[in-house]
């Protein structure tokens, strides 16, 4: 005979939440995967160090039809003398911070 299980309703023996004991026990002595993920976390840094600071968001927009190039690369690391259009400061930015940040393409 097949018996019912109501999943809703949990023995007052067991838990599926860990106890403040055993979350703080965990941060006090982080296993060997946690130290490795811990010593590649980057810290969020601001992006944009000069580029248009008064605006609240700065935002461009470009109509694809009116490109007079075919193929125009516009900056998408902020590090540009051109912005928005890439000069390719993007690749002393990617040597400097082991980023991978390129242009964004746009084609006619």
């Amino acid at each position: 005979m097949a018996s019912i299980v109501n999943l809703n309703v949990v023995s007052s023996r067991f838990s599926y939440a860990p106890s403040i004991k055993d979350l703080t026990a965990r941060r006090r002595a982080p296993s060997a995967a946690s130290a490795s993920r811990r010593a590649t976390r980057v810290r969020a840094q601001g992006i944009n160090p000069e580029i248009r600071k008064e605006e609240g968001k700065v935002v461009d927009n470009v109509v694809v039809s009116e490109l007079s190039k075919p193929v125009t690369a516009y900056c998408r690391c902020w590090r540009s003398g051109t912005f928005p259009l890439c000069d390719g400061s993007h690749v002393k930015h990617n040597k400097a911070t082991g980023d991978n940040v390129g242009p964004l393409l746009l084609k006619k």
